[in-house]
């Protein structure tokens, strides 16, 4: 909830809670995840508008081994219950499966480390081709020197390959949190545009929201946008001939 309010605050309109599930550790299994009515009995409005702050269910898992990923491969019930499917590939053939045959929506990048391997351009443009985002955590270039530097040149080598398709995440701590403005000038450290780096806050996870949603509908989605009227240009005739002509 601490954190809830925060992300009101600072002006985000949509969370996604996010499951982790780690391999590694012990055996675990996908779970149905925790509806969030049952947490926020009434979720705020956000700020400005009259709408109320959007909740989503997200689902990472950190793969380490080829035989992680035949999970997500298979069809299981409780996995098509969360909007959101994430993967953090620990070495760079677990990459190219995630980029080439998984059927996710975010990629998670490594950025508190030097990488064991280099981004190629074929896997991650076949990701792009298919929809799929790739995600930094922009939380350890704030809180410490090295890791700074690991994230700043991390994130510089996949910005430079993946054409601005990417994502940010924070970490669960409130005060590690920073709003959309200030992970915007953040992207422009890690090498994005000005373009590039508001679109990895706003229009990029909307794209990874609705990415999510053709798993549940065969195919594909449809969305309205509101398109801008036009404001009617001003006359130009003077204000005296303007009134004579009145008259």
């Amino acid at each position: 909830q601490n954190i809830l309010a925060v992300c009101f605050s600072v002006g985000y309109s949509a969370v996604a809670l996010n499951h982790v599930i780690d391999f590694k550790e012990k055996k675990q299994e996908i779970l149905k995840p925790v509806s969030p009515s049952e947490l926020f009995p009434s979720l705020p409005i956000v700020q400005g508008t009259s709408k109320r702050i959007k909740i989503l269910t997200r689902l990472t898992l950190i793969v380490s081994d080829p035989s992680h990923c035949n999970l997500l491969r298979s069809t299981s019930a409780n996995i098509r219950l969360y909007d959101i499917i994430a993967v953090f590939p620990k070495t760079e053939k677990l990459f190219h499966i995630a980029c080439t045959t998984l059927d996710v929506d975010l990629v998670c990048i490594n950025v508190t480390e030097k990488l064991p391997f280099y981004f190629r351009r074929p896997p991650v443009n076949m990701a792009i081709d298919r929809g799929i985002y790739f995600e930094l955590l922009y939380t350890p270039a704030i809180k410490d020197s090295t890791m700074r530097r690991y994230t700043i040149s991390n994130a510089i080598s996949l910005v430079q390959i993946c054409k601005g398709k990417v994502s940010s995440q924070s970490e669960n701590k409130p005060l590690e949190l920073r709003g959309p403005y200030d992970v915007a000038n953040l992207g422009l450290l890690f090498g994005l545009s000005e373009g590039e780096a508001k679109a990895a806050v706003s229009t990029n996870c909307r794209a990874t929201m609705l990415h999510g949603e053709t798993r549940k509908s065969a195919c594909g989605v449809v969305y309205t946008v509101k398109k801008p009227r036009k404001v009617e240009e001003e006359e130009t005739v003077p204000a005296c001939k303007k009134a004579k002509t009145q008259a």
